[in-house]
This record gives structure tokens, sequence and C-alpha cells, in this order.
């Protein structure tokens, strides 16, 4: 779907980008979504957005946890892995592409897991190695919570049943609390890394502007390909746009999108075209995680990635 609400327009495509073959549309997802159950993640950034380097316990939370265990249960915890892809293309040539990126992986702890640590004052020692670990440079743990030597970690349990007490007295109805344990960096390849190769080309005169979108879903980038859903292109076009046409590709994995603007006072001028989508079920950098050490059990592990600032420069 495009749009055109002035001056400025808004390129949308609908459907989801799919690998070939994969025509059906999954239901569209709220972006980056973390939390539907007490062993769920919960959001509180955007993986959308830039992560800033802050390495304070963040938490989020909501509704009472119904968990009760003995002091030899195997503590349920869960974890996920958000990656952002930041991509920035030249025209055609792909040896002008530029790519980064970043992911964090956050513990969720149930709310209920505070009564047993008072009740049991020395529990286990939180600890798990990060696997398929190739493709991640400068991996920084949060050294308030978790330290670790290269590919293995350990939880600084003092200060998370400190940090956790606190936060339950704050929030007595929190369901669960997560906490940024590890920022990382994933080794790039150029546009193989990208799930979304783009190509834009314009044709600007006085009285119209047409924009044409080549697109082509990339599953390679991926640790195992997965759908993009909410994929929306972006693009200012000046010269006051009266009316628009547009042609919708057809076929989701691979395509060109077409729009002519019709202009009050143009020419318009080439503008970057930016590009946003989401993922679930995969990462970009096939990293994993598991547990080293008793005591704790992984509830859900779940992993996704998003686009940040994916452009095409302007093209003539």
């Amino acid at each position: 779907m495009v749009s055109s609400p002035g001056p400025t327009s808004g390129t949308n495509s609908e459907p989801s980008v799919q690998p070939p073959g994969a025509l059906a549309s999954p239901p569209p997802v709220a972006p980056l979504a973390r939390a539907e159950s007490t062993s769920s993640i919960s959001s509180t950034n955007s993986a959308a957005t830039t992560r800033q380097s802050t390495r304070s316990c963040v938490c989020c939370s909501r509704g009472p946890s119904p968990l009760t265990m003995g002091a030899q249960d195997t503590l349920p915890v869960a974890a996920a892995f958000t990656e952002t892809v930041n991509a920035f293309f030249k025209g055609a040539d792909t040896s002008k592409c530029v790519v980064k990126v970043i992911g964090e992986m956050v513990v969720s702890f149930p709310a209920g897991i505070t009564r047993h640590f008072a009740n049991n004052p020395s529990p286990a020692v939180l600890t798990f190695s990060i696997t398929n670990y190739s493709r991640l440079e400068q991996v920084l743990p949060n050294l308030s919570c978790c330290a670790g030597d290269t590919k293995n970690f350990w939880v600084n349990m003092p200060n998370l049943i400190t940090h956790l007490k606190k936060v339950s007295e704050q929030k007595p109805q929190a369901t669960y609390y997560n906490v940024d344990m590890l920022k990382y960096q994933v080794s790039v390849q150029g546009v193989q890394s990208t799930p979304l190769n783009l190509a834009v080309s314009w044709r600007c005169d006085a009285t119209s502007t047409d924009l044409r979108i080549d697109y082509k879903y990339n599953g390679e980038a991926m640790a195992a390909p997965t759908a993009l859903h909410n994929v929306q292109f972006l693009v200012p076009v000046d010269g006051g746009v009266s009316k628009l046409q547009a042609v919708l590709p057809l076929l989701p994995g691979v395509g060109s999108l077409l729009a002519r603007f019709q202009l009050t006072s143009g020419p318009s001028k080439p503008a970057p075209l930016a590009v946003q989508f989401t993922s679930e079920g995969s990462t970009l950098s096939g990293c994993d995680i598991e547990l080293a050490g008793p005591g704790y059990r992984f509830s859900l592990i779940k992993k996704r990635f998003a686009a940040g600032q994916s452009k095409e420069a302007e093209g003539a």
C-alpha cells in the first residue's frame, strides 16, 4: 500500500517478505512484542532503535506470579536474543553497501523467584554459555549483573538478588523481570549480511516523479530463514504531490515497487529511502544459549531481529 499525505510520502508494502515458495503470509505481529506469559520476555525497548550502552539492569513486568518452588526445584528462566541490522545501500553497486548488526541478550526471571531467594539466600549461581559464537565480536557483559570470559558467563547472584528484591518492592504486582546480560556486535560480510537487498531509481521532471524500488529477500543472511513482517518503504517526495499511482508487486520474495507522483511545483529532488521490518524466530548471528550449571532451566528462548537504519541513497 502506498500513501501520499502531502509533500512527504511514505511508500508502504503491506505483504510480508518471505522465502521463495512461502506465499502464505502469517498474521502480522506487533514489532518485537516480548511477553505473553510468566515465562516470556517483556520489551522495554524496540529493537528497531539502536540500543544505548547503558549497563544497568532493566526490568519490565505485569500481573502476579504463580511461581511456587521447593528448595531443590530447578528455577525457570527465559532468554531472548534481539538483533538490529543497520544497512546503507548506494544504487545497484553492492560493493558499496555498508552493514552493521548489533544485538543484546536478555534473561527474564519470574517475579516469584524473589520469594524463593528469600527462603534460600545462597542459591546456585546462574551460569550460561553462548554457542555458535563464531560470528560475534565485541561482546560486552552487563558488569553490574554478569561477568565472564569469552563464551562463558556467570551471574553475580548477590547483586541480582538485591536488584530483584528492590524491584519486587517497587512493583508488587509484577509477573517477571528482564535483566540485560550481554550486548554484542555481529561480524558482517557486506550486502550478504542484509536480509533485504535494495536498489532505488528516480526519474524526476517538472510535473511528475517516477520511483522504482527493487528488492530481494535474502534468506542466506539469517541462521534460519524466516519471514520479514511489517515491511515499509519510507521516502520523502517534495515538489507538491497532488496524485499518486502505484503498482504493487505480486510476489513477496523479490520484485519491484513502482510509484508515480504527480506534482504541482516540481521537479522533486531524489532523497534517501528507508526500510523498516521485523522478524521473529531467528537471528542474523545464529548464536544461541545453554545453561552451564545446575539449579535452573530455560522455559523459553526467543530470537528476533529488525531493521534499524536500513537506507538506500538517492539515485538518478
